[in-house]
């Protein structure tokens, strides 16, 4: 296991823990429900977050771990409304499984890495190249920073459905 991998992976189990922690107590029929028009649902933010891992093993040449969603990931890609519809969005357990079994095969992956594949340029480009310019700044953030920017969204979002929070 490289440097990076020493370095980021603690944070991405981290930000694992935290998710099953926020999830675990919200009942499967309110985990796609919205308590105003501009809250993100946990199925939304976890739907979200399980198309990334796919994209993160094709920055790290491991396209051969990518797997298919058991879901359309246009529900979740990037700009897509959350809307409150039950029965749009997969069941909470489909879309836990995806998340947890998408970023451990990510960070498994990652852990066989040697530290070159961080030092490459960023292959996606545009405005996240610009912002992450190399693999490592790329996968770090996925890892760690988008994960713990959507479970905030779900921490709020269990506060305004009275669910308080977590600890």
């Amino acid at each position: 296991m490289g440097l990076f991998s020493t370095v980021v992976l603690p944070g991405a189990e981290l930000s694992l823990g935290y998710a099953s922690e926020l999830c675990k107590t919200i009942p499967a029929e309110q985990f796609g429900r919205m308590p105003s028009k501009d809250f993100n649902s946990p199925a939304f933010n976890i739907g979200h977050l399980a198309t990334y891992p796919n994209n993160v093993l094709g920055m790290i040449g491991r396209g051969d771990l990518v797997k298919p969603l058991p879901f359309s990931a246009d529900l979740f890609k990037q700009g897509a409304a959350c809307v409150d519809q039950p029965g749009l969005y997969p069941s909470k357990d489909v879309l836990m499984a995806s998340f947890d079994e998408g970023y451990r095969r990510v960070m498994d992956a990652v852990r066989g890495c040697d530290d070159s594949t961080f030092e490459r340029v960023n292959p996606i480009e545009g405005r996240f190249r610009e912002l992450m310019p190399t693999v490592g700044a790329a996968v770090s953030f996925m890892l760690c920073g988008h994960l713990q920017m959507h479970l905030g969204q779900i921490s709020a979002w269990r506060r305004a459905m009275g669910l308080g929070s977590i600890h």
